[in-house]
């Protein structure tokens, strides 16, 4: 019987020939992702090793990665606290993969990881956030677990009881129209099967429009496969991710271009035209509340953030400097802008882009998850309305539980921030 490329993954980290849906294994884990939360993870570590005679020290230092994001630079006593905590930490335990707030270096984690060549196909990836599913992008089987789990993979190595998931094959065949993009694709797949229409399973994303996209649309595919309830969401490697690897992560060493057999059992196939897709909303207070862009167009906005590890990429700020150059943010509305990581930010004042946002009237903020969980720069005030790029509008998701949060692509978004009203950038 045919095998799921997740199937595959974890076929070889457990060293058997074959897994079925619904086996527990305890697969080997290539690497181990946290942020700010590795303070809490340390906490739960060393309770590991309390009683012991054995000092605490972790399974494979270069197996683990940590990337401060979340409240960059700290916003209080405590986070600060927390990150000099961690910092100790990766000192003593010769973690090298760790990404504090300097320059370039920085970044949101889940696009330091392929930036910096940490993932790459047919790995098992695990991190302390529920979006590491982005890293499903690379051809790796990446999920979200929590503290305590994460704490016993650094002690061991190994992720405890993981049942091999049901895969959902997604099949996206045509080509977008002019400003349609893969947040509109992701959005619409949310909309069409519910938050909880993946629930424990793996949606696997094939066809021509897949093909043809860039590793960073897969990222944005990949990073909001969990809002439909999936464990991960994962893109076959191809071409496009080794050039990725290659050319822009620097990989020289050998990439195993793992591969789904032809005759894999899936639990459903559902097909997708992208050439009839329309720019999509999620409106509040969930991610499947999706509508297209007419249904809302017109609605008065507060706040426009572009960034996030969903679309703070080269090519989404690239979009977005194409809509507003020469033009102005409407005086009703406020912009923020943040770029992915340090490099993505170089890389965007190189080519002029956020010269050009400045220009238009966004606030260009450093590298980081910003106002995304609502801890941390950005904040709405009472019965405001933001439009975001992120990847979740739950209420209070952004800091205000009497606030509302709409999600769009960055086209949309640098359309509407003209307007100051939702706007379709296709008119």
């Amino acid at each position: 019987m045919g095998q799921t490329i997740v199937q595959k993954i974890l076929a070889k980290a457990c060293d058997k020939k074959s897994v079925e849906v619904g086996d527990i294994v305890e697969p080997r884990v290539d690497l181990a992702m946290s942020h700010e939360n590795a303070a809490l993870v340390i906490n739960q570590f060393n309770e590991i090793f309390q009683g012991t005679k054995l000092s605490p020290k972790v399974w494979s230092p270069d197996k683990i990665a940590i990337i401060f994001d979340h409240r960059v630079p700290a916003e209080s006593k405590k986070t600060a606290t927390n990150q000099k905590k961690v910092r100790q930490f990766v000192a003593e335990q010769g973690i090298a993969k760790f990404h504090d707030i300097r320059g370039d270096e920085m970044g949101i984690c889940h696009q330091i990881l392929p930036e910096y060549g940490y993932v790459r196909p047919g790995m098992v990836v695990v991190g302390t956030d529920s979006h590491t599913t982005s890293h499903g992008s690379m051809g790796a089987f990446a999920f979200g677990i929590g503290a305590t789990e994460m704490a016993s993979v650094w002690a061991l190595g190994t992720v405890l009881n993981v049942q091999v998931p049901a895969t959902i094959k997604v099949v996206v065949d045509g080509h977008f129209n002019e400003y349609v993009m893969s947040k509109d694709l992701v959005l619409y797949l949310i909309g069409k099967i519910s938050a909880e229409g993946a629930n424990y399973k793996v949606i696997e994303y094939h066809g021509d429009a897949i093909k043809n996209m860039s590793v960073s649309s897969r990222m944005t595919i990949c990073n909001m496969s969990v809002e439909a309830g999936a464990t991960s969401g994962i893109v076959p490697p191809d071409d496009e991710t080794l050039n990725y690897l290659r050319n822009t992560a620097g990989v020289q060493d050998s990439i195993y271009m793992i591969k789904p057999d032809e005759d894999a059992i899936y639990d459903e196939i559902i097909n997708i035209d992208a050439s009839t897709l329309e720019p999509q909303i999620a409106c509040p207070h969930t991610v499947d509340n999706v509508k297209s862009i007419n249904s809302v167009k017109g609605l008065k906005i507060d706040q426009i953030v572009i960034g996030s590890c969903t679309n703070g990429r080269l090519e989404d700020l690239e979009i977005a400097t194409k809509i507003l150059k020469g033009k102005k943010v409407s005086r009703t509305t406020r912009m923020l802008v943040f770029p992915a990581s340090g490099r993505i930010y170089r890389q965007a004042m190189d080519l002029g882009y956020l010269g050009i946002l400045s220009d238009a009237g966004a606030v260009i903020m450093n590298p980081g998850c910003g106002p995304c969980l609502g801890i941390h720069q950005g904040a709405l005030g009472d019965g405001e309305r933001a439009l975001s790029t992120t990847n979740r509008n739950f209420k209070g998701r952004m800091g205000n539980p009497d606030s509302e949060v709409y999600l769009c692509s960055p086209a949309v978004a640098a359309a509407s921030a003209i307007t100051g009203v939702i706007t379709d950038p296709r008119q």
